[in-house]
């Protein structure tokens, strides 16, 4: 076990007022080792064939691609539901067909905001403490994380949110002059529009900013003044985001409707609030959770009481993007241990705190850091939880790629009828085949999947249900609800709670 030493005060005095730009001098560098990290580790993953094992990293190549191979392309297939940015970012890449059957596009893009998150959490702590080292121990606590290396090595989304959140906070942080606003507020408002734990977490921060420059000595007014343009940026995008989901959905935000409430802190909030603790420990272990709380509190307690050090609460606004997994459990949305991985950024803050923060036993408490991080860390390790929670759905694979066989070929004028809110996964499955997502008909299709619904007969040559998963999708539903729904369809395959229907030969085909 490795212990703190006991004889290392927290200094909570003014940190020594170094340029911001000698103290950022260990920034690129870190984020170039972590990209060089990142790089090797994503090989490693691809060749476990492991990139693309959990289901939303197949689901967010569908999205990014169906906005252009479409039967009904266009922004509106953008979507509603996942927030848009990161598919934007990622839609013309995949439609190369190799770059979206293996997802390299999008994996590019994670380790890239890999290295920027890494590269701002130095950022962060050397602004707080003036310490190299203790920076450097931070970075470390991030990237040497297995489940952090494995989301970066996916298409998964978690990597840019976390690039871009710690970068607005780093940014907030050492603001100083007008000029900038546009600058932090741009970076807080493409957070916003890559997944919804980046939208406390800018509340908070700019509440907290106000708040450092209230406690340093100006009028709140004037404070508020001071930060208030950046909050435009990011309140202009969620606007903006409100009014695309009312017109491509028509309901200004979806919350709902897409899981079934399985979760027993369903109306829980303490039950929520320990699962999420009990998954930031298993994501990295009891020390460095430990370590990361102390250093939380310390931080908390220096920004609150100590005028000059006002910002540390700023760093703090990171910690609120466990405000939406702990609703989403509240609300019993399923547990996913995944969600918990962008809260490894807050222990990696903490643990840089403690040993920033220690008067002269810095060197000491750093090597008690990493040596917590050389016992309870293994970058490559395959029972990470989020290695092993990505693969629940891998022994599904070989079943559906049977169900896909009974299709044959693609041939030109052939539809396909799916739910790709329950099957996007497996569409992308079936690129491999040569299936593209024009051959399907979706929700996306709009008024034509609508009509659809009442009558596939005339559309669809196939249609795939899935039957077991979240009780079915919208599909297996209609089929229950509707007995007629399924008139002039025989069932020819079904696999891992997949079934395949074919249209009978007759009038239409």
């Amino acid at each position: 076990m490795v212990i703190i030493p006991a004889a290392a005060p927290l200094d909570r005095s003014e940190p020594r007022r170094d340029k911001p730009s000698t103290r950022r001098a260990i920034v690129p560098g870190v984020a170039l080792a972590a990209a060089g990290v990142g790089a090797l580790t994503a090989v490693h993953y691809h060749r476990l064939g492991l990139t693309l094992s959990h289901y939303d990293a197949r689901g967010h190549l569908v999205v990014a691609r169906r906005i252009f191979d479409n039967i009904t392309p266009g922004w509106q297939q953008i979507g509603a539901v996942w927030l848009p940015l990161p598919h934007l970012l990622n839609a013309l890449p995949v439609q190369i067909d190799l770059l979206y059957r293996t997802g390299a596009s999008a994996v590019a893009l994670s380790i890239l905001a890999f290295a920027v998150a890494t590269g701002a959490i130095a950022w962060i702590v050397s602004a707080l403490t003036a310490s190299r080292l203790a920076a450097a121990v931070a970075a470390i606590v991030f990237a040497a994380n297995p489940n952090v290396l494995y989301l970066q090595s996916t298409p998964m989304t978690e990597p840019l949110l976390l690039a871009l959140t710690l970068l607005g906070v780093a940014l907030l942080i050492e603001r100083v002059a007008p000029p900038r606003d546009h600058v932090v507020g741009c970076v807080f408002a493409l957070a916003c529009l890559t997944r919804y734990e980046a939208w406390p977490v800018t509340v908070a921060a700019l509440v907290f900013a106000v708040w450092a420059r209230w406690r340093r000595g100006d009028a709140l007014q004037s404070a508020v003044r001071h930060i208030g343009p950046i909050a435009l940026y990011p309140a202009l995008a969620l606007i903006a985001f409100a009014v695309f989901s009312r017109i491509v959905v028509g309901r200004w935000f979806v919350s709902g409707d897409f899981f079934v409430p399985e979760n027993k802190a369903l109306g829980d909030p303490w039950l929520a609030a320990k699962e999420i603790a009990w998954g930031v420990r298993m994501l990295s272990g009891p020390l460095l959770s430990a370590i990361g709380l102390l250093g939380f509190v310390a931080l908390l307690a220096i920004g609150a009481f100590n005028r000059a050090r006002a910002a540390a609460l700023v760093a703090l606004s990171v910690v609120a993007m466990a405000a939406i997994p702990w609703a989403a459990f509240v609300n019993g949305h399923p547990y996913r241990i995944r969600y918990m991985v962008p809260l490894i950024a807050v222990e990696a803050i903490g643990a840089g705190a403690m040993v920033g923060l220690s008067r002269r036993a810095r060197g000491a408490v750093a090597v008690a850091v990493l040596a917590a991080v050389a016992y309870e860390l293994r970058p490559l390790d395959a029972e990470a939880p989020m290695v092993v929670e990505a693969q629940w759905d891998r022994p599904n694979l070989p079943l559906r790629a049977q169900v896909t066989a009974c299709i044959g070929a693609p041939q030109r004028g052939m539809k396909i009828m799916a739910s790709m809110g329950s099957l996007a996964h497996h569409m992308q499955e079936m690129s491999r085949a040569g299936f593209a997502i024009r051959d399907f008909l979706h929700e996306g299709n709009g008024d034509l999947w609508l009509t659809a619904i009442d009558g596939p007969y005339p559309f669809a040559q196939w249609i795939l249900i899935e039957e077991k998963a979240q009780g079915g999708d919208v599909l297996a539903r209609t089929a229950r609800e509707h007995p007629h729904f399924l008139d002039g369809y025989r069932r020819v395959c079904e696999g891992a709670g997949l079934a395949l229907y074919r249209r009978r030969v007759g009038i239409g085909e």
